[in-house]
């Protein structure tokens, strides 16, 4: 494939920033087609197929840069991006990288994933679609939804489970690329999804043919493909929360000098600096995920690993992603509530992140689990004296030790676990933001991030450490009904 001479960085983006700057106001369908107009997706393609080279730092800003004005046109970018075209270059042949690539690089195709099934989401090596060897190829059925671009993406990554002459389907999950001239995948519905309305969900139905060559050749086993995607996309996250944490931030720093209240501006009170300061908190905390997964997801990496890194990033930034939103509708006040204001679209937008591609509750006890088990194998029980020798968070450690410095239980229940993994994620977290302090990222910025992220764990560890322990009452309407004890 004959390649054209790779423009700056710099001049890429700007020239993506002023077509999407162009389309303010416009629909969605105009804005996606100005995105698309640029051949944003090169950034994720190789360059001996014609596209920019695959380097993280590119991917990211161009997630940065779409999320600044729209947080689902970036999440398009990211489907694309890591859950098609980046998998494809690890796992694909050459002469079918060539083809697809072609496709999105000269005729503004889309790509997405489907793993998710109807009775199977975060269980999802239970996945029951299958395949059979069908002549010179494989037969896939099944039934897939929640895949991001339904009914609109050329390309699909499929996963299925290889299925016994008996019918039983092996452990193991493989990966195919399916295009739409393949046929055999039917929207049987479209969701009416809350939030996110730029990128059409629904459930698909598969029957379909592919090729030999379709089946994808893993580096190792599927299973350890599967995480390597995941974990190289969950790294990638930060990238769609960095330019959407900073338009929150310019459009609250803007409000508050505005906004007169009581004979002075929003900005001069307290409270309002306290939101302030949280919001550029997760600004600068971003900003080192940005630069800790710009080499640690470089597509040379086997990411299948780096489950603490990766599941501390996307958990962490997509908490402080709606946390934001939440005080930049508290600061607009009713403003907020309108459709057509980012600060309620952010609310909505952003809340899905929080679950797709593993629930937080999910990846927090996965990280406490992680730790706990390289604990025991230590023969360690303080918390802090292995924190301090752990590679990931052994100079962030000595800023909380006055919280960590105790003795972990053997055994803990799986809300203390996820209380755990919390605070580990932000401990990590901060350690990120230390590294790119000694890069020379502005000091205050870091200052201010560390003590934000103090007061955070501090916060969690009330609750880690409450001795009561709540549950759910069974029939409890019966004897509640608050009318019943009324003096009448």
């Amino acid at each position: 494939m004959q390649t054209e001479a790779i423009i700056p960085l710099k001049t890429f983006i700007s020239d993506l920033d002023e077509r999407l700057q162009a389309c303010r106001g416009s629909d969605s369908s105009r804005l996606l087609e100005a995105f698309l107009d640029s051949n944003p997706l090169s950034v994720f393609i190789p360059s001996r197929f014609g596209g920019r080279g695959q380097k993280v730092h590119e991917c990211l800003s161009l997630l940065e840069s779409c999320s600044y004005r729209s947080l689902p046109l970036s999440l398009i970018a990211g489907i694309n991006g890591a859950l098609f075209l980046q998998p494809l270059s690890r796992s694909g042949d050459d002469p079918l990288q060539e083809s697809i690539f072609r496709r999105f690089i000269e005729q503004r195709a889309m790509g997405g994933l489907m793993i998710t099934e109807p009775d199977y989401g975060s269980d999802a090596l239970s996945m029951r679609t299958s395949f059979t060897r069908e002549g010179e190829g494989y037969r896939l059925q099944g039934t897939k939804h929640w895949g991001g671009l339904t009914g609109r993406a050329d390309c699909w990554l499929l996963t299925a489970r290889g299925a016994g002459e008996s019918g039983e389907l092996e452990r193991n999950i493989s990966f195919f690329v399916w295009d739409k001239d393949l046929g055999g995948i039917d929207v049987e519905e479209y969701y009416p999804s809350l939030g996110l309305e730029m990128i059409s969900y629904g459930r698909n139905r598969i029957d379909t043919h592919l090729p030999e060559a379709r089946k994808l050749v893993p580096q190792g086993s599927g299973v350890r493909m599967l995480l390597d995607l995941l974990h190289r996309s969950r790294l990638q996250f930060p990238g769609m929360a960095m330019g959407f944490l900073k338009r929150l931030l310019d459009e609250a720093w803007g409000h508050v000098k505005r906004r007169m209240v009581g004979g002075k501006p929003l900005a001069g009170y307290d409270q309002v600096q306290s939101r302030l300061a949280e919001l550029q908190a997760a600004y600068t905390t971003c900003s080192a995920m940005c630069a800790y997964s710009s080499a640690a997801a470089s597509i040379e990496n086997d990411c299948s690993p780096m489950a603490l890194a990766a599941n501390s990033i996307k958990s962490v930034v997509t908490d402080l992603m709606q946390s934001a939103s939440q005080s930049l509708v508290q600061l607009m006040g009713a403003q907020g509530y309108r459709k057509d204001h980012i600060a309620g679209a952010s609310l909505v937008d952003s809340r899905p992140f929080q679950i797709f591609e593993g629930s937080n509750d999910i990846l927090y006890e996965q990280i406490a689990d992680g730790v706990l088990k390289s604990m025991r194998r230590a023969k360690e029980s303080n918390l802090y004296r292995f924190l301090k020798g752990f590679a990931l968070t052994s100079r962030a450690s000595s800023c909380f030790r006055s919280l960590l410095d105790f003795q972990l239980a053997e055994s803990l229940s799986q809300r203390r676990k996820v209380d755990l993994g919390r605070i580990l994620g932000r401990i990590v977290s901060a350690q990120m933001v230390i590294d790119l302090g000694e890069r020379g990222f502005r000091g205050d910025l870091i200052d201010n991030c560390i003590s934000s992220l103090q007061r955070q764990i501090a916060g969690i560890f009330g609750s880690f450490h409450a001795v009561s322990r709540s549950e759910m009452v069974d029939e409890y309407a019966e004897g509640s009904r608050w009318a019943d004890f009324i003096p009448v």
